[in-house]
């Protein structure tokens, strides 16, 4: 099987509708943003429609936690660059990442931790991930990422001190 890639990202624009009156992304639009590239993520790089899927195995994930960070607005009309990993998996759960950085990608504005749970439907009570679907998400998880249900904050610091290093390394003004 051909090499995944764990981390895909894309770059979206901040459209005005989307935006309070400061001209910043609506905090609530954050999770349409990154919830919508995680499925243009999944389509194209993984060949995973999350409907057909769900339909087909009689079971989708359901979002059963988010931790999200604000650090810095996005600004209307500009270009963002999301990025959405899967930093844990077990037998009927996920955790999937998503960062939200400026169209170069060296400034965090915002990161996303969403848990999910695999559930039958239409009962939606728990149900174990096939195991195709284990093989993929072995192929998936980034193991770089140290996963603890406790370390949000730490792990929002841990991204901004590698974003700062690569500017810095680059040459960037702070």
């Amino acid at each position: 099987m051909a090499h995944l890639i764990q981390t895909p990202e894309t770059t979206h624009r901040v459209y005005f509708q989307d935006c309070d009156m400061l001209g910043h992304l609506n905090n609530a639009r954050y999770l349409d943003y990154f919830l919508n590239a995680r499925e243009d993520h999944t389509t194209a790089h993984y060949a995973l429609n999350m409907g057909e899927l769900a339909r087909e195995q009689k079971a989708a994930w359901v979002i059963t936690k988010h931790h999200i960070s604000y650090l810095k607005p996005a600004k209307q009309g500009v270009l963002v660059r999301i990025l959405s990993q899967l930093i844990h998996y077990d037998n009927s759960s996920l955790v999937l990442e998503m960062q939200m950085r400026n169209e170069d990608g060296t400034r965090l504005l915002a990161l996303l931790w969403s848990e999910m749970a695999f559930v039958t439907t239409p009962a939606g009570t728990r149900t174990d991930h096939a195991n195709a679907m284990m093989d993929l998400l072995d192929q998936l998880d980034v193991e770089d990422v140290s996963y603890d249900p406790d370390g949000f904050d730490e792990r929002v610091k841990e991204v901004r001190q590698q974003l700062k290093k690569l500017r810095k390394s680059a040459g960037s003004e702070e």
